[in-house]
Parts: structure tokens; sequence; C-alpha cells
């Protein structure tokens, strides 16, 4: 017994100072003398020396000029990595591709061929009719609590904004009081419903959105006020909007655009995708620096070339880029957006 106690001590031993010290020091000895970027991080930092992100982790980008990365159902949040898990039957699902389809799906066919349906949602949004009755926001909100329930925690003015309503509002918040006894002190979220519904009755053809201003002082302030355009009511009313325009011919989106990787953090888009994005990014930036868009367009083509890679050193898999390496290159060339 003694023998074999002795044999697995000594093997106890070497394998501990082995695998648990000497394994990982050569290898962090190799990793900082040979590949300190990656070793560290992959992250990139600007002239300052201050951190802006990383090539291995995907980040957002909201400005128009710079191309969008994957959706992440992790936010983006390399501490929370992890797929949305949404089953094909899950309307958040359809809702989260629909929202991101809204603002820049085209039409495939027709007198219209290459335009965005945007226009065309929001046109038939102000008609507020779904289905031949009145109110779509109502309508919407009462088929999706959870949705309009989201919108209001979504934001903080959201929900200021509801509890401004609410204090206008008594009447109605008082009757709501009294058909839901088990809540005797509502919150905004548990109000808006209600909301929705006085909302699309007062504001008719409007939806509730952010609005940014510029005052005489070069100050700007961003409060939410009833609109009847934006990228509000193109995403969240595309597919009520499809559901009524099932026959218009659309274009095919690459996958990727829509469908969030395993880990919700794939810092990569496919050439496909940044080839999507390529029109609305180049149109921004000729617009920013005022020069030919066919001009800008080349320059960033070249751009998205210079930066494709693809598996096993392009012998196989498709092209993609790196999200954050593009729009660094981007922003060298052109400057900041406005």
């Amino acid at each position: 017994m003694g023998r074999y106690f002795s044999k697995s001590f000594l093997l106890f031993l070497f394998v501990i100072p082995t695998v648990c010290l000497a394994y990982p020091a050569v290898l962090w000895v190799i990793g900082q003398l040979f590949f300190p970027f990656q070793a560290n991080g992959s992250i990139v930092r600007d002239a300052k020396g201050n951190a802006i992100g990383s090539l291995l982790i995907a980040q957002p980008f909201t400005k128009d000029e710079y191309f969008q990365p994957r959706p992440s159902a992790a936010s983006y949040d390399a501490s929370a990595s992890a797929p949305s898990n949404l089953a094909a039957s899950n309307y958040a699902l359809r809702d989260r591709v629909a929202r991101t389809l809204g603002p820049i799906v085209k039409y495939s066919d027709g007198p219209k061929k290459g335009q965005l349906v945007a226009a065309d949602i929001e046109a038939w949004f102000q008609q507020d009719k779904f289905g031949g009755q009145p109110h779509i926001v109502a309508q919407w909100a009462d088929a999706h609590n959870g949705l309009a329930t989201g919108w209001v925690n979504a934001d903080p003015s959201h929900g200021g904004y509801v509890d401004d309503w609410t204090k206008k509002h008594s009447n109605e918040v008082a009757q709501w009081k009294k058909d839901n006894p088990g809540t005797p002190e509502p919150k905004a979220p548990d109000l808006a419903v209600l909301f929705f519904e006085n909302f699309s009755r007062d504001n008719p053809g409007k939806f509730p959105s952010a609005v940014t201003q510029t005052g005489k002082d070069g100050k700007t302030t961003t409060a939410i006020e009833p609109v009847s355009t934006g990228s509000d009511i193109q995403s969240i009313f595309f597919d009520m909007w499809r559901q009524e325009h099932a026959d218009a011919a659309l274009q095919d989106i690459p996958a990727d655009m829509v469908m969030a990787s395993g880990s919700g953090l794939d810092p990569h888009i496919s050439m496909e995708n940044a080839e999507y994005q390529l029109d609305r990014v180049a149109d921004k930036w000729a617009a920013d620096t005022k020069r030919d868009p066919k001009q800008v367009h080349d320059e960033i083509e070249q751009i998205l070339q210079q930066n494709a890679s693809a598996a096993f050193g392009g012998l196989a898999g498709e092209q993609f880029v790196n999200v954050l390496q593009v729009n660094l290159a981007l922003k060298d060339r052109y400057g900041e957006p406005k």
C-alpha cells in the first residue's frame, strides 16, 4: 500500500509543478516575447494609449458612417457571452430580425427596384390602419405586451415619458387600478399597454421617439416626442407592414446581418454583409466630406479588399472583415464623422 501511495505522491509532485507552473510559464514567456499583441487580448489603442477595443470582441457602432457588426444577444458584453436560444416559433426572435431589416431592406423587383422600403413603411404607418382597423400602435401593444413593456424599460427617458403621461391621465390610471387590484401602485412598465392605447388614440399615425434638437446656444437636447417618421417606425413596424404587403418582392439579406453568433461577440462580418452596407457607408462619408459618392465608394471598396481575409490564409471558406479594423481605417482616412 505504501509503495502505491509513494508512486502516486511522486507523480503528484511532478505533475502539479509541470502542469500548473512550468507549462503556463513557458506559454506566457513565448506569448510575451513573440506574440505580445495577441497574448494581451489584441487590444487596439488610440494615439494617447487609451484602449478603444479588441480585435477579438465585437462592439456596437451607431453612426451610419461605420459598418455595423452582427447582432448580439449579449449586448456585446464579454462577461455575458451567450446566444439568445430563442426558438424559431418565439415572436421575440421574429421581432429582433424584423427590426434589423426594416431600415435597410430594399425592393428586388418592380418600379422601385433597389429602393429602400423604409419610406413606404412610414407612409403606411401614417395612415394608421392595420387589418382594416385603426390605431396601429395600440394594436401592436395589445398583441405584444412584452414588446410594449420592453420599450418602456429600454431607456430611462421612455419611463419618464410614461410617468409624465400618467400624471396627466389620472382617470385612466385610476380605472386601470380598479381593473388590476393586484397592482395598487403601478410603475411605468405596468402601464405600458394602457399608455400606448391612449397615445395611439391621441396621436394617430405617430409613435413616441427620441428627437434631438440644437438650440440657439449650440447645445443639443434630446426628448421623447410623437413622430411619424424615423428608424423606430421603420424597425418596430416592419413586421406589421410586411404582413400587409406579403407580395412585395424584397432583396435577400446576408444571413449574418440578422443572425447573432453563438457567443454574441463575433468581431467579423462576411464580405457579402460588408458589401451590402457599403452604399450606406459610402454615401454618408461622401456627404460628410462633400466629395463624389462614386469616388468615396471605390475608396471604401478598396479598404474592404485590403482588410479581407479567409480561413487558412484564403484556402477555405468565404472572405470576412474585422469590423473594428475596417472602421478604424475609415476614421484614419476621413476623420471623425459629423
